[in-house]
């Protein structure tokens, strides 16, 4: 999952001092963000690794896990643009054309989360999600919709399960974000 690293958590992957860690932060070398209101130092574990890499430093598996998304779309152009986003931001993708091959994967890929359009020929979007919530095996599967449709229907999709909703044509920041944020955070009602 995507998460955050405190210095200190990063001073000891490194064997180095927590006061290290921050100078690396501020000179620009190790991509870091301060807590609102309280200055304290938080890196994302894609940013860590990145940063590992460039110094030919030795990754430590257990921050080596690419959390697998499943990104179901009819629309080839659609899942290409996810695709592009997520694979950047580390994430390991798979891709299905519709509900039924999405099934299959599901049971194959063990997701941790599925993008979903709502409009899609055989099962919608809306029966996607049903199914994915019915299924004890599925049950920790983040759900983010990604669809044209009303708002009302979106809505509708958290009702029956989803975890949050994008409204089609999306920003690659609003995805990544709100990728994020599923990632991060129980059952939150995205509207973008």
């Amino acid at each position: 999952m995507l998460k955050t690293l405190k210095p200190s958590e990063i001073a000891s992957y490194c064997d180095v001092h927590q006061r290290t860690v921050s100078r690396w932060i501020n000179a620009g070398d190790l991509k870091g963000h301060k807590l609102t209101g309280r200055g304290n130092y938080r890196v994302q574990v894609i940013d860590f690794i990145d940063f590992l890499v460039r110094h030919k430093m030795p990754v430590p598996q257990s921050l080596s896990h690419k959390p697998q998304v499943l990104i179901i779309d009819d629309e080839a152009n659609v899942r290409s643009a996810i695709r592009r986003v997520l694979k950047r931001s580390g994430f390991d993708v798979v891709e299905a054309a519709g509900g039924f091959e999405a099934g299959t994967l599901m049971y194959q890929r063990k997701p941790e989360l599925i993008t979903v359009d709502l409009s899609m020929p055989g099962l919608s979007g809306i029966e996607v999600i049903r199914f994915i919530r019915s299924c004890e095996e599925f049950k920790d599967i983040k759900v983010l919709v990604i669809s044209g449709m009303p708002e009302t229907q979106l809505i509708d999709a958290v009702n029956v399960g989803a975890d949050g909703y994008i409204c089609k044509p999306f920003s690659n920041d609003t995805l990544i974000n709100c990728v994020n944020i599923l990632f991060g955070e129980n059952r939150i009602l995205l509207g973008v």
